[in-house]
């Protein structure tokens, strides 16, 4: 266990909020109260860092030291702002591509997607800040490295991240089973943002509102869907189709 993954104690973990670091998730003892650690969660929240609640043994699966009751897991690179991310964007001239992952818990479909968004261009990843996973040292290992080339944003409302994107001129497409239209159809020569969702439950009801396109990625044999990596591999390479086809006819 890297240990400089980790911040120990209240005072420490406020310093590095406070300081800008990215912070994954904030694991607070239980029992813990007091002015001070009242004070360290009101911050957190601020700041839109995930935050557990845990026994004092599992904190103390993270240090030998005196932990105070907090212990702060750092994100292995940091994390960006949708709105910062999105204007620059157009103002460099690009064709923005955006990929959005609702609610994939699953450290190794995270890493896969993040090496093949990367491999396609992506300009960015979108996650939740709750009920997903994050940019851990685990995550960047699994992508090969590849989120430390691509900057991930983390929402505290996925949905009305989804709707930034819309107003702000993307196609939104959602990768759904539930569809009769097939992911090929769709024209991914526009500024696009493709949503997968997680494989137990899919794309939430009130993002797969906000699309334009509910997209279905055929399937032939007796099992249900594709693993989601895979599947935004396949609904990626389509958008990567599409534009080189669109290049051509220009030239």
């Amino acid at each position: 266990m890297d240990s400089s993954q980790f911040i120990f104690g209240i005072h420490p973990v406020i310093e590095a909020i406070e300081s800008g670091r990215s912070i994954d998730k904030l694991m607070i003892r239980k029992d813990l109260t007091g002015e001070q650690a009242h004070r360290l969660v009101e911050i957190a929240r601020l700041h839109g860092i995930p935050m557990q609640r845990v026994p004092a043994e599992r904190l103390g699966r993270y240090t030998r030291g005196n932990h105070q009751g907090v212990v702060a897991i750092m994100a292995a690179a940091d994390y960006h702002r949708l709105g910062d991310v999105v204007p620059a964007l157009f103002e460099q001239g690009v064709l923005p591509f955006i990929i959005v992952l609702d609610g994939i818990t699953d450290v190794r479909n995270f890493g896969a997607i993040a090496r093949t968004a990367e491999c396609c261009g992506v300009n960015a990843i979108v996650i939740p800040e709750r009920g997903s996973v994050g940019v851990g040292a685990d995550a960047v290992k699994t992508s090969a490295g590849a989120l430390l080339n691509i900057p991930v944003c983390r929402e505290r409302s996925l949905a009305a991240g989804v709707q930034y994107l819309k107003k702000s001129g993307f196609k939104i497409v959602c990768a759904t089973e539930k569809s009769a239209e097939n992911y090929t159809t769709a024209d991914y020569t526009v500024p696009v943002a493709i949503v997968m969702g997680a494989e137990d439950i899919g794309i939430s009801n009130q993002i797969l509102d906000i699309a334009d396109v509910r997209a279905a990625i055929p399937m032939f044999g007796r099992t249900g869907s594709l693993n989601v990596s895979v599947a935004a591999g396949v609904m990626m390479y389509e958008v990567v189709r599409q534009r080189l086809l669109a290049d051509l006819e220009v030239e």
